[in-house]
């Protein structure tokens, strides 16, 4: 068994669970986007990269490894925690989660950053409905009023899409990157739910190693998927070709790709650090605080148009998800308070 983290530890992990998360979250936004702006077209490879950094997860799980055969008699230093049913269980989480990153790496190929996020947004309703319906989490007030207002602030960017499209770009291509990019923020909200079902399933301590595992076996997965996808449509010939053309040199093409994988990878990172070291509650929190931060540096780095719709798509997006986390954290403070011993006299 790992032993716990002292406080000093933990306080560490989740500095520094904050940071990928920041630098992940909004780096790959950023990235993805300029593969596509100047000169990338391969979607398979924008799907194929964003799970295809998994290998970097060994380095916690190798350094939990050898602090554990540190600590323990060698022979119970396991070098796996999961399962064979977990893996499995996991494995197909994670071709899921490679058809949600295709769908993403469509929308970012048609639609500007600041769009693409207040639509992904909106996967706090999927997970939500997707919550209740596989670990009978139940809806709250603050949750429905979040679902409502999360709702209207889809609807009031959908009024006026178009109105920021990318220069030569149809409105048939700038539509089908809306629909796109709102089916992958469906498929994400389903993600979690279905992770936090396998983890139930499984009957095992949540332990850092063993969350990690199944990160890992997600992220397998996706790459897998992306992978059969990118050989099916022969794009790993079309990759050099690709290169030459691009607008920033060819060096900097493959600066783009591995960044990509890498920065995606640092975001899983830190997503799973948050919930280990305090729940997911504050890393949706995080998250959801990165949304305006990606606006901004989609003004910034690719001059991205603010509309109004825009203006009032943010607000409503931020005020649905606060109420949504407000919610969680009260329903979380009643069933501490619940569990709290009372003072009566302790039994030798």
């Amino acid at each position: 068994m790992e032993t716990p983290l002292s406080n000093t530890k933990r306080k560490i992990l989740l500095v520094l669970s904050i940071t990928l998360v920041v630098i992940g979250s909004c780096g790959s936004q950023l990235i993805a986007r300029l593969y596509f702006v100047k000169g990338g077209s391969s979607i398979w490879l924008a799907c194929f990269l964003q799970a295809a950094g998994f290998p970097i997860i060994l380095i916690p799980l190798l350094y939990s490894y050898f602090c554990r055969r540190k600590t323990e008699v060698h022979e119970n230093a396991k070098l796996v925690y999961m399962k064979f049913s977990t893996f499995l269980g996991a494995v197909l989480i994670g071709l899921l989660l490679g058809g949600s990153n295709y769908l993403l790496s469509f929308g970012a190929s048609r639609l500007p950053v600041s769009t693409g996020a207040l639509i992904m947004s909106t996967q706090l309703v999927f997970t939500a409905l997707s919550a209740y319906v596989l670990v009978k989490h139940k809806f709250t007030l603050f949750s429905i009023n979040a679902v409502v207002l999360l709702t209207v602030a889809a609807v009031a960017l959908a009024m006026r899409s178009g109105g920021d499209r990318p220069m030569g770009e149809s409105k048939k291509e700038y539509t089908l990157g809306f629909i796109m990019m709102f089916a992958a923020a469906a498929t994400n909200g389903l993600i979690f739910p279905l992770v936090e079902f396998v983890y139930a399933k499984a009957k095992q301590a949540l332990t850092y190693s063993f969350v990690m595992e199944v990160q890992f076996a997600l992220g397998f997965a996706g790459t897998i998927f992306g992978l059969i996808g990118m050989l099916a449509n022969h794009d790993f010939k079309a990759i050099p070709k690709e290169a030459r053309g691009f607008e920033l040199g060819e060096v900097v093409y493959y600066v783009v790709l591995v960044s990509n994988a890498i920065l995606g990878q640092l975001f899983t990172l830190g997503a799973v650090g948050l919930i280990f070291c305090s729940s997911a509650l504050v890393s949706g929190v995080v998250v959801s605080l990165l949304l305006p931060v990606s606006q901004v540096l989609a003004v910034i780095f690719f001059h991205d148009k603010f509309t109004p719709e825009k203006g009032v798509s943010l607000v409503l997006c931020l005020w649905g998800s606060f109420s949504y986390f407000y919610g969680e954290y009260n329903e979380s403070k009643k069933q501490m308070d619940h569990k709290t011993p009372t003072n009566n006299p302790i039994e030798p």
